[in-house]
């Protein structure tokens, strides 16, 4: 199976749910694990897994282009492996393999490769943002399962939900308006802010003010140095700041999602679907590349020039690759 959509939409929920349904609530008895992998060149590779007596939940793109040994190692072990509760409804087990959109060429060939080998013993189960990026053998091999992101009526129930659990008596629509308002379809993103205002005001009596991440907060500073300014020197300034985002973990792709959107709020209608269009490109040549850092500031370096060229009245249609 391959559930996926947007962050936040429900898809571990939904899968959750399903493994639920399989084998009972004895998969809910997790355990974390760290797994060691020993490449060919013989170099260590440590990846952090979740599992039960009948499933195992890991993320191989964690390691980078080692994404290929982990998949291979895993998959063979429980294939090879009999189940070992002899009363569990299935006589499989489950292999649910995060981010599976984020999987080098070479790990999703090997993974078709072993779908096809040890099906007998195990079930995979794949958790993606899009299947753009998935190859058409996996796709064509899965049952799809398309996780649209919940709409707002449906979040104010859920954030109703989690409130009366919670043992809040109410939320006031405004607040509940303005969580949703901010979480953009995210439903984990929703119940977070919403615990995070319970912490300020647990009554949510007087003004609430939802506090955005540091690392949002610091890709809008950077937006507003992009607008301010068009000079070399305020390229390489924009670099410090993209390699200190980075340097934190923030996955490259986010960062100009959220730049070009800050960038696209500051400027003229006129330019906002040309910014749009030129981050798409980076974004797909960033997926291809491996320096992310290159691909991000040829970005800025785009927006820069249309900003300056666009006040000038420089036709730039001629200057586009």
């Amino acid at each position: 199976m391959l559930f996926y959509g947007p962050s936040g939409a429900g898809k571990k929920t939904r899968i959750a749910a399903t493994l639920r349904q399989l084998f009972g609530s004895g998969v809910e008895k997790l355990k974390i694990d760290q797994r060691v992998f020993l490449t060919p060149s013989k170099r260590k590779l440590d990846v952090n897994v979740v599992q039960s007596n009948y499933h195992i939940e890991l993320t191989p793109s964690e390691v980078g282009n080692y994404d290929r040994v982990v998949i291979q190692e895993i998959l063979k072990e429980i294939a090879q492996t009999q189940q070992v509760d002899l009363s569990a409804r299935q006589r499989f087990k489950v292999v649910v393999i995060n981010e599976a959109d984020s999987l080098s060429r070479d790990a999703q060939a090997a993974l078709r490769r072993t779908m096809e080998k040890y099906m007998s013993n195990l079930r995979i189960v794949l958790c993606a943002n899009s299947t753009s990026r998935l190859i058409a053998p996996i796709k064509s091999r899965c049952l799809l399962m398309r996780v649209a992101a919940p709409t707002q009526k449906e979040m104010r129930a859920v954030l109703k939900h989690v409130a009366e659990c919670a043992g809040i008596p109410s939320i006031p629509h405004e607040v509940a308006d303005e969580i949703i308002e901010d979480a953009n379809g995210n439903m984990r993103k929703a119940i977070l802010v919403l615990e995070a205002l319970k912490m300020q005001t647990p009554h949510f009596s007087g003004p609430l003010t939802i506090a955005k991440p540091d690392w949002e907060t610091y890709c809008l500073k950077v937006a507003d140095m992009i607008i301010s300014e068009q000079s070399p020197q305020r390229v390489m300034d924009v670099r410090v700041k993209l390699y200190e985002l980075l340097s934190h973990c923030i996955p490259p792709t986010i960062i100009l999602k959220t730049v070009a959107d800050g960038v696209v709020a500051r400027v003229d209608e006129g330019l906002k679907a040309d910014i749009m269009h030129w981050a798409a490109i980076y974004e797909t040549r960033m997926r291809l590349g491996n320096k992310k850092i290159y691909h991000l500031e040829a970005w800025v370096v785009k927006v820069m020039s249309l900003y300056k060229h666009f006040f000038y009245g420089i036709d730039m249609s001629e200057f586009d690759d």
